[in-house]
């Protein structure tokens, strides 16, 4: 059994792998001055850097809690966070809005740097052709920081909404379910809320409940589609779904498109939303920092039971 430390050499090790394959490909975007760097260097570099607090963190910071994260979303160039994960990746300069892929056999996983198109892009309600309309905040004050507009859009195409988001996820699980098509679409999505539904993935196998396959039924939602349900009994007008850190889903290991009966009782019903609710509360309990909300919904003629996750930053819970 390897030491922590010695795992986080080895990342480090990784990521200097990491830093040569993803310039390699920013280099065919715009040209770096790391792009030339001899390997050893930048390996050389990268087991310094492993050695230290900032890069580990950092290196925590890419995978998340899970370690099944697979992509690092950037919005602000300045922020402190970043430049420490732009040292890791040999990055100069701000990458243009776009995704940027580097793979690296010693881990044997994808991983992709996304830089976000900035929020003040949309247009008339528009980004480009992709209708999303307005933010609750949008000409008024915040209530709060976690009302804020989103700081920008991941452009999503058909060529790369395959792109892996964590180990289970993809871009095109979390787009909103309209606008069939129209593309390029813009989605809003953060890194926490795809982590969590990971680590209760994870949570749900060490109780013996495999999950192969976990169903976005709602990810993110544009404001425009989000008010067309708003009201008695629907959805919410601040819903989180509009800022990308709520998820409607259902586990479906055999792919009818229906919650699987995961506490074995023989019926598909709440219960099996409650099992995934109460691995999200003890995830909540192992990691503050993922506190959010969580419902539980019972089927109807339209739908199979599920459960809401999000990570808003203040505990709340919803359904029986």
């Amino acid at each position: 059994m390897k030491s922590p430390m010695e795992r986080a050499r080895r990342l480090g090790r990784a990521l200097g792998v990491f830093v040569l394959v993803g310039v390699a490909g920013l280099a065919a975007a715009r040209p770096s001055a790391a792009a030339g760097k001899p390997a050893t260097a930048a390996r050389d570099s990268s087991r310094v850097l492993a050695d230290s607090g900032a890069a580990r963190r950092a290196i925590d910071s890419l995978f998340g809690h899970s370690g099944k994260l697979r992509v690092k979303l950037v919005a602000d160039p300045r922020d402190l966070g970043l430049s420490r994960i732009a040292r890791l990746f040999g990055l100069r300069d701000a990458p243009e809005p776009g995704i940027y892929e580097a793979t690296d056999s010693a881990v044997a996983r994808p991983f992709s740097l996304i830089a976000l198109l900035p929020f003040t892009a949309k247009r008339a309600g528009k980004v480009g052709s992709y209708r999303v309309g307005s933010w609750p905040s949008e000409g008024t004050a915040a209530r709060s920081a976690t009302s804020r507009n989103p700081a920008g859009f991941i452009r999503v195409t058909k060529d790369n909404q395959d792109t892996r988001v964590s180990e289970h996820f993809r871009l095109r699980d979390f787009l909103t379910k309209d606008q069939q098509g129209v593309w390029p679409k813009y989605l809003v999505l953060r890194e926490p809320l795809v982590d969590k539904l990971e680590l209760i993935i994870d949570d749900l196998a060490k109780r013996g409940v495999q999950v192969t396959r976990m169903t976005v039924m709602s990810g993110f939602r544009t404001p425009q589609y989000n008010v067309k349900g708003v009201g008695t009994g629907g959805r919410a007008r601040d819903s989180r779904h509009q800022y990308g850190d709520a998820a409607d889903v259902f586990v479906d290991n055999d792919g009818d498109g229906r919650m699987d009966d995961l506490n074995r009782d023989g019926r598909v019903d709440h219960r099996d939303a409650q099992v995934i609710l109460d691995a999200a509360e003890r995830i909540e309990r192992s990691y503050p920092t993922l506190v959010g909300g969580a419902g539980l919904y019972r089927a109807t003629r339209a739908h199979g039971p599920f459960a809401h996750i999000d990570v808003r930053g203040a505990r709340a819970r919803w359904g029986s």
